[in-house]
Formats: C-alpha cells, sequence, structure tokens
C-alpha cells in the first residue's frame, strides 16, 4: 500500500525534497541514466545540483547519490550527457571511455550583483559508468557572451562531419556550436528569432534526427521549452522539424506553412509536460527516440500539495515524425517497457454502448493506478466524456468534440485544486475533426493522467491530486457508440 497519499506508482519520482528538470539522459552499458535538477535540502527550488538514478527499463529506478554539486563558478543547471566513445576529450580512454557531462554554470552572486554572464558550460566526467565525477580543471569551457540567458547545453555526436554538436538557448535564440574534443568551442548558427512562440524564455533545447514514419528519409526536430507561453498556460515545449546541414537549422518548407497557421506547435497540449528532452547512447539496434519530461507547471510547481518531495517525471515515451494531412507532425507514444508492469489485460470487443458505460461492469473493481485502451467508433454521436472519479465526488473529465476535434481536461473538481488559482482552468488540444473513429490510451496514476489519442497524434499531460485514488471510469456519448475493443490493465511497480 502506498503510504504518501499522491507518490505514484510506476512515475520517478526523487526520495525526498525538490526535484524539476530532466538532464544528462543517456544510455550506457545496459543502464538507462537519469540526472535531473535537485534542491537536497528543501522541497522548495534552491541552489540547483543534478540528482542522480539507473534503471535498465526506465521504471524501476535505483536512486545514486548526488552527481554534481555548487562550486565557486556556481549552482549546476541543466546540461546534458555524452559517451566519448572515440576519447575525443582524452578524459577516458577507448577501452574505458568517459561519460561527459556539458551544464550550465549559474552564478546567483554574480546575478545579484548585476553582471549580465553569470551564466556559463561547465564540464565534468566519470570513467566509472557514472559512479563517481570529475570537474574539469579548467571550467567553464565556454564563457558567456554577454547574454542574460546562456543555459542548458545539449551535446550530440555529429558524425557526417565528425564532431561534437552543441545547441544552446541564448535568451530569444537557440545557438549553435561545434567541437572536436568537447572541450574547445566554435559557434557556427543561430536559429529561432521571429520563428514560434516568443513569449517568455527559450530553455531546455534538444536536437535530434528522427525518421519519418514509413521512410528512409530523416528531419532534424529541435525542442524548445519556454515559460510562459503554452497553449494552456504556464510553461511547455514547442518543436522545430527541418534540415541540417552541419552549421544552420532550417525549417521544413510544409512545417513552415503549419507555422504560419499555428504560430507554434507543441510536443503536448497538457499543462504538465515541460523541460523534457531525449536518452543519447541508445543504440542503433534500438532504434528508438526515447524521451521523458518533467511533470510539473512553474504556474504552480512550488504549490503543489505533495509534503516529502516536489515533482515527477512523465512516462518514458517514444518519439516518431509521421506525416499527417498538415504536414509533419512529431508524434509521443508510450514506450513499450510499460507491459513489465501490467497486470494480465482484460479485454472486451464490439460493445454497443448507448449513451453511457460504467468500466466496473466490464471489468470488476477498479483501484489504484492504471492503463485504459480504447478504440471508438463514432456511429451517430458528436461527443464523448470519459470521467475519472471517486467516492468524494472528485472526478477528472476528458472530454471530445467530434465535430470540432477540440479534446478537453477539465481538472476543475478532480481532488485538491486551491493551492494555484491556474490549476482548475480546462486545458484544450485539438485532434482532426469528424473521424470515423479514435483510439484513446490514458495513463493514470495516483497524481497525474497522461492521455495519448489516435495513437499519439495527440499528448496531453495533467496532474491531479484526488484525495482518495479514483476507482470509477465512465464513458458517457451523445449517442450510441461502438467500442471496438477496450482494455484495462492494472500498473503497479514496486
Amino acid at each position: 500500500m502506498n503510504e504518501e497519499l499522491f507518490r505514484p506508482f510506476y512515475h520517478f519520482t526523487p526520495a525526498e525534497n525538490w526535484m524539476n528538470d530532466p538532464n544528462g539522459m543517456v544510455y550506457y552499458a545496459g543502464e538507462y541514466h537519469l540526472f535531473y535538477q535537485y534542491h537536497p535540502y528543501s522541497t522548495e527550488w534552491g541552489p540547483m545540483h543534478w540528482g542522480h538514478a539507473v534503471s535498465t527499463d526506465m521504471l524501476n529506478w535505483q536512486h545514486l547519490p548526488i552527481a554534481l554539486s555548487p562550486d565557486e563558478h556556481g549552482a549546476i543547471f541543466s546540461g546534458s550527457v555524452v559517451i566519448d566513445s572515440n576519447n575525443t576529450s582524452g578524459l577516458g580512454s577507448t577501452d574505458k571511455p568517459a561519460m561527459v557531462a556539458l551544464f550550465t554554470y549559474h552564478n546567483a552572486e554574480m546575478k545579484k550583483a548585476g553582471a549580465r554572464n553569470f551564466q556559463t558550460q561547465g564540464l565534468a566526467y566519470s570513467v566509472d559508468k557514472g559512479r563517481t565525477w570529475v570537474k574539469y580543471k579548467n571550467n567553464p569551457v565556454m564563457e558567456n557572451p554577454d547574454l542574460i540567458d546562456f543555459r542548458d547545453p545539449r551535446v550530440s555526436w555529429y558524425a557526417p562531419q565528425e564532431k561534437w554538436l552543441m545547441v544552446v538557448t541564448q535568451g530569444d535564440n537557440i545557438g549553435f556550436y561545434s567541437s572536436k574534443d568537447l572541450i574547445d568551442w566554435q559557434a557556427l548558427s543561430s536559429f529561432g528569432k521571429g520563428i514560434g512562440e516568443h513569449s517568455g524564455v527559450w530553455e531546455c533545447p534538444d536536437f535530434i534526427p528522427i525518421k519519418i514514419a514509413g521512410t528512409a528519409q530523416s528531419k532534424y526536430v529541435l525542442l524548445v521549452s519556454i515559460m510562459p507561453g503554452a497553449p494552456n498556460g504556464g510553461s511547455g515545449t514547442q518543436y522545430f522539424v527541418g534540415d541540417f546541414d552541419g552549421k544552420d537549422f532550417v525549417v521544413d518548407p510544409e512545417f513552415a506553412v503549419q507555422l504560419q497557421e499555428h504560430n507554434a506547435l507543441w510536443l503536448d497540449y497538457g499543462t504538465d509536460n515541460y523541460a523534457g528532452v531525449t536518452f543519447s547512447g541508445v543504440p542503433e539496434s534500438d532504434g528508438r527516440t526515447l524521451f521523458m519530461g518533467w511533470m510539473n507547471n512553474w504556474l504552480y510547481a512550488t504549490k503543489v500539495p505533495t509534503e516529502k518531495w516536489r515533482g515527477s517525471m512523465t512516462i518514458p515515451r517514444t518519439l516518431s515524425l509521421q506525416e499527417v494531412d498538415e504536414g509533419l507532425k512529431l508524434i509521443s507514444r508510450p514506450v513499450k517497457e510499460l507491459k513489465s508492469i501490467s497486470n494480465q489485460p482484460a479485454d472486451f470487443l464490439n460493445i454497443r454502448v448507448n449513451k453511457d458505460v460504467e468500466f466496473s461492469t466490464l471489468f470488476g473493481p477498479i483501484s489504484g493506478a492504471n492503463r485504459l485502451s480504447m478504440i471508438v467508433t463514432k456511429q451517430g454521436a458528436n461527443s464523448l466524456e470519459l470521467t475519472y472519479s471517486n467516492h468524494n465526488q472528485q472526478q477528472l473529465v476528458i472530454s471530445l468534440d467530434i465535430t470540432s476535434g477540440a479534446v478537453t481536461i477539465d481538472r476543475s473538481r478532480s481532488g485538491t485544486t486551491d493551492f494555484a488559482e491556474h490549476f482548475a482552468k480546462p486545458q484544450v488540444g485539438k485532434l482532426r475533426p469528424n473521424l470515423d473513429s479514435y483510439s484513446f490510451d490514458v495513463f493514470y496514476d495516483m497524481a497525474s493522467i497522461e492521455v495519448f489519442i489516435n495513437d499519439g497524434e495527440l499528448s496531453m499531460t495533467a496532474l491531479a491530486f484526488p484525495t482518495s485514488p479514483y476507482n470509477k471510469i465512465q464513458l458517457k456519448a451523445s449517442h450510441e457508440v461502438l467500442l471496438n475493443k477496450v482494455t484495462m490493465v492494472q500498473l503497479k511497480n514496486e
């Protein structure tokens, strides 16, 4: 039994105290490494360290000692980790390659004194699979070019030119840099001025090549998190699709048309998926682009009603590019590893629902964390409503207006909501309207819901804090619908 009311069963949380952005996610020697922004002395944000955990499946995590702590250069803000397999840095060897972290130093005293260059980039390395870390003797490796915001380096290997590539936020744009050794960096170009959403500060970029589904062609995807400016308020992650020639990133023409219509396209249209990045080092034999985000929003992150800890990560997801009617779209799907924490699924096929159905009549009692998957043929219906509720009359409602394609998550009566004014406001995403059928894949844990519709065409992530777990799930429709398939799985990770 989970003794902490809102502690999730299968989402990563720190054992105690404050956590935000995932950092330095990397796969090496059979382990997924998750580093994260961590304040070990409080449940409030404070001088940032890098917390550290490892897993063989991205679900069962082992907490390790803090990897990086503040020093004379400042606190340790976000960054990335790569495996220097060819020992380009000289910090390891070809037999025992160094795990190299690039991160932002944030000097709070310099900021307080009015300096502009209080953020620089530092380097640390490990030659024992990330268990102990040594900071580079000549830190910082990148000085600040007189920018107030200069942070969150994301590093990757660019094979066509045999060099390391870094993207880093520079206020309202992303800077591109290259290096042969991870230590000496040269500026290449910048991207972002006048394109995308600019209501807030750009941060936590990621830059990855992703194959277009069903083809051999790849495009580069640039993730950029922003606060504020997200479609449902507060913080969110926008993305850009294009081509990269080793120096400049240029948006794909089809994607540019989408940007003209929407201003920005978003990785997730819920309020609570932020600062997410992908794992580096994933073997080519795996072939997936694996992603996790911080499941929170800066509008209320410091106020959420957890006591011993604050902050959790989303479930791990696979990102892919797919050609849709409007052009290229970034798709998010839950990873296959989630099956490892699932009990035997219960399936029902071809059930006609006359306006409403309570799923416990099909599956028996519902309790705790679960996954509900269903394919719904609309028949004559023009709206659907999926409600999670408990005996305290608290409920979270996911609704789909088939005519317009609007998907709404309403958590105004979901449980504890009064800790922040914005928390109870509805959040809206958009699908293609008037489709004959829609698929839903919904993950509920003790304080969150993650919704994937039409095989990841739309994802929405939302925190919720019911004072007892939701134990009732009901589907309502404006008219008779056909449940082609509905599956319920209990999820436990203990």
